[in-house]
């Protein structure tokens, strides 16, 4: 059980760690806290939250995991490297992807609520 609880905290304190140095994963948390917000606002139906909530947690799952990988090349080599570059890129660019495919869903989600306001 000690085990497990301290999984737990290494689990808490690398979100921490991304948190503080990370710029990209603060712009998607604040941009989730606006996404949550409006969601109330505009009254999701179940199925919508699930959907939100879910996608939210990919967007910061693909940050953290872009995190991971950007880490561990930095320390493999401080210097220039392509394929260290070439690693990175494509871990920046699941991120994005990622991001694309999430806003067309809260597109697809938001803008008919959007729409029937005005």
């Amino acid at each position: 059980m000690k085990k497990l609880l301290k999984s737990f905290k290494y689990a808490y304190q690398g979100i921490i760690t991304a948190f503080k140095s990370e710029q990209n994963l603060k712009i998607h948390s604040f941009i989730a806290l606006l996404v949550i917000i409006l969601g109330f606002f505009l009254k999701l139906s179940y199925y919508e939250w699930l959907i939100i909530i879910l996608s939210i947690g990919l967007v910061i799952m693909a940050e953290l995991f872009n995190t991971a990988i950007e880490t561990c090349v930095n320390l493999v080599t401080k210097k220039y490297n392509e394929t260290a570059k070439k690693a990175k890129d494509v871990a920046a660019g699941a991120v994005l992807v990622m991001c694309l495919f999430v806003m067309i869903v809260g597109l697809i989600i938001f803008l008919p609520k959007i729409i029937n306001l005005l």
